[in-house]
């Protein structure tokens, strides 16, 4: 089973939503967790907008990447263009993705529209890792 480690700022947002998502969408396909260059707080926005598609992301909580080991994933996917500031280790993972999305906490109107563009992302991520271990015909 493939580990996705999701990557943003502060983990307050985005890399929370694509961790509900892929959590919901990839259960017992994919293992996930998700982090920030620093810890914050999840945002009440992100939750709300979560609910809004019936996914409740309020047990989920902001964590340092210092906490993890690279080693420990075989896919890192940063979502706000953060990929340049990881340490190099993070970067030569399996599969590195630099998804580059909008920061809703700049601007509260936009989170159902990223949200969607995360879910969007995140189902292609979980069809291409576990596509390989789908009968073929």
């Amino acid at each position: 089973m493939k580990r996705v480690m999701f990557v943003c700022k502060k983990n307050s947002a985005r890399s929370q939503m694509a961790e509900g998502f892929a959590k919901t969408l990839g259960k017992e396909k994919i293992e996930v967790t998700s982090s920030g260059l620093e810890a914050s707080l999840v945002r009440p926005e992100a939750i709300a907008t979560m609910k809004e598609v019936g996914i409740d992301i309020t047990d989920q909580h902001s964590k340092p990447l210092s906490d993890f080991q690279a080693e420990d994933f075989d896919v890192v996917i940063s979502l706000c263009g953060c990929g340049v500031n990881l340490p190099s280790e993070w970067v030569k993972r399996e599969v590195f993705a630099d998804w580059q999305l909008d920061d809703p906490a700049e601007q509260p109107e936009i989170f159902p529209r990223v949200r969607d563009e995360i879910k969007e992302r995140v189902t292609q991520l979980i069809e291409s890792l576990t596509a390989e271990f789908m009968p073929v015909g």
